[in-house]
């Protein structure tokens, strides 16, 4: 019997290929959608998946500014900053960072979900939000994302 002939295949930087997709976030939710986005960052949709390397797509989210979030979440989830000093933690609800910083509130989602290390920060800086329905990366060809 010829062992050699079961080889797991692992896929690295020079085999990976990553391909660009876009998300219509409009009346979607918030956690539901940053899920699905962070798997694609990932590359956990890939047959060819491998965890110590960056095999995940490119995720363009346009109208970031119109998800919505379910229940009482708007008015009781709260996100918190800390500056360092004493007495320097900053707390925002959802509410206000929708009404401040709404492309924020998805961003902080997807990140959350992804590693925290040296390769989650390469992941998220695969991921453009934009407010509007338009977006400056239409030479790569992105294809919309089926979830």
């Amino acid at each position: 019997m010829d062992t050699l002939s079961y080889k797991t295949i692992s896929a690295n930087s020079a085999t990976a290929t990553h391909k660009w997709y876009v998300v219509d976030a409009e009346g979607e939710i918030v956690g539901r959608l940053a899920t699905r986005i962070a798997t694609v960052l990932r590359g956990k949709h890939k047959p060819d998946f491998t965890p110590h390397t960056d095999t995940g797509d490119y995720v363009i989210v346009i109208n970031a500014d119109k998800v919505r979030f379910t229940g009482a979440k708007l008015d009781d989830k709260e996100y918190q900053k800390y500056s360092g000093y004493p007495g320097g933690l900053k707390r925002r609800t959802a509410k206000e960072m929708m009404a401040k910083k709404p492309n924020m509130v998805l961003e902080l989602a997807v990140k959350g979900m992804l590693p925290k290390t040296k390769l989650g920060r390469a992941m998220v800086k695969k991921l453009f939000l934009y407010s509007g329905a338009s977006h400056p990366h239409i030479a790569q060809q992105p294809e919309p994302f089926k979830f």
